[in-house]
């Protein structure tokens, strides 16, 4: 009698189902597992978030632009690619921050915000005395005796006091998580920062002996990769080890059938019904509960709200701008009065992503409660965007081109997010076992995260269908 194929459906191509189907393709490939792998999409394109556009001579991020590199999945993903020759170092610089229509330096030996110098704090312009000496007060204060999930924002207040939330930590840690810090979970986000009050009990102490090492030139090293050739290069090197039968595009899922005899239909939006023993579904949270409810009821956060963000890429004749100071870019916090969120002079970041004698300015708009951008046309973002950097900046002329990307945020994850996934997979694991959840809306919101969470995946799919069930 033959072995019986197991049909495995991911749903979901974004980084995370991608990763899946990758590295279960390879499984299935090597071990010879008499599995039949489907990928859905419902965009005409796979990737998700991930998007470069390459245009004269620039590689522009639309999304994401590079990865941690102490988070190894994502660098590892780039070599199982055969793309290791293509990754990347950002090039270290002075960041800044706006502070009253002026950009400052981040003060030196600061780690995510925390101070871990003594000068370079006393003597910045970014903090009052009252409030370096609130800081200050880390040294000595207990730590924390609680476990339970917390917010950053009371996190830090406790330790550092609200002037260095407001002016470091805030715009530091809202580049990675754009929601509000105050409702955003420390255990979900942001458990390093628990660990080490733990063992350190002072922040401050406990930063200071995570902080980078210098190189020999004493220049700190760069701590993101992300591929010369632009992100989305992970993208179309997995598409391009797929096989092409197992990938569809232009459609959805309309609704998950559970069968009697085990096993599940999945009637796709355009009319097609298919046939899968166990589904791995990477779409954000939003998208997929209307598909789970008939079966299990699902918790919502109340406050998990997603808003809109926007980038804007600009590239200009490096001459035609007076940047006024050496560096790679600056952020700004959320009560500056500024439009603008951040901006990358990328040119500088990453020399890769621009011609020679050629400047490229990645600018971000989108704050939690400031969404008056999605009113305005692409032509009105720019000029908000420009009416800001202006204001710091000499940029007399209009640039050569612009590309604006409107995206949602990844949901915030609030306070009781990790008790919240663990409930919803329990539920999901008891009413419908062999469906899976994956992606952004869980376990981390960064490429490494998600592709951890696809690698992760492989595990429990093809023990779904193994011996047993």
């Amino acid at each position: 009698m033959s072995e019986k194929t197991f049909h495995i459906t991911i749903v979901g191509g974004g980084i995370t189902g991608l990763t899946a189907a990758f590295y279960l393709q390879r499984e299935i490939e090597a071990g010879g597992l008499p599995i039949r792998l489907q990928l859905i999409e419902e965009q005409e394109r796979l990737g998700g978030k991930i998007k470069t556009w390459r245009h004269e001579g620039y590689v522009i991020e639309q999304g994401p632009d590079s990865f941690l590199e102490r988070k190894v999945s994502a660098a590892q993903l780039a070599v199982d690619l055969g793309l290791s020759d293509d990754l990347v170092r950002n090039s270290t610089g002075q960041a800044y921050i706006w502070h009253k229509d002026k950009l400052v330096a981040i003060p030196e030996g600061a780690v995510m915000g925390v101070p871990t110098k003594l000068m370079p704090f006393v003597s910045t312009d970014l903090i009052s005395w009252p409030g370096k000496i609130r800081a200050a007060a880390d040294l000595v204060l207990p730590a924390s005796e609680g476990n339970g999930d917390i917010s950053v924002g009371d996190f830090f207040r406790r330790r550092l006091g609200d002037e260095v939330i407001e002016n470091l930590i805030q715009p530091l840690l809202s580049g990675v998580y754009s929601g509000d810090i105050d409702n955003l979970s420390l255990l979900a986000s942001f458990p390093q920062f628990a660990q080490l009050e733990k063992q350190h009990r002072s922040l401050i102490l406990a930063m200071k002996h995570s902080r980078p090492k210098a190189n020999g030139q004493g220049k700190p090293k760069g701590l993101f990769l992300t591929l010369k050739n632009g992100l989305e290069s992970l993208v179309e090197g997995i598409e391009e080890r797929l096989p092409a039968s197992s990938i569809q595009k232009g459609t959805g899922v309309q609704e998950l059938v559970k069968r009697k005899n085990g096993g599940y239909s999945l009637i796709l939006k355009n009319g097609q019904s298919m046939e899968t023993d166990a589904v791995l579904f990477t779409l954000p949270h939003a998208a997929l509960e209307p598909l789970l409810r008939p079966y299990v009821s699902v918790p919502s956060l109340p406050q998990a709200k997603p808003h809109m963000v926007a980038t804007v890429a600009m590239a200009f004749s490096e001459k035609s701008i007076d940047f006024g100071m050496d560096g790679t870019g600056f952020i700004v916090p959320r009560h500056s009065g500024a439009k603008i969120t951040a901006c990358t002079w990328a040119h500088r970041k990453w020399p890769h992503t621009a011609p020679d004698n050629k400047a490229l300015l990645r600018g971000f708009v989108g704050k939690a409660k400031e969404q008056s951008f999605m009113q305005q046309t692409d032509e009105e973002v720019l000029e908000t965007v420009l009416h800001d950097l202006r204001k710091i900046m000499s940029i007399p002329k209009q640039p050569d081109f612009y590309k604006v990307t409107r995206l949602q945020n990844a949901i915030p994850y609030v306070v009781g997010h990790l008790e919240w996934v663990k409930e919803v997979k329990a539920k999901i694991q008891t009413s419908l076992p062999g469906v899976l959840l994956a992606g952004a809306s869980y376990s981390g919101v960064g490429v490494p995260d998600c592709i951890d969470q696809g690698k992760k995946a492989v595990s429990e799919l093809i023990a779904s269908v193994g011996p047993g069930r």
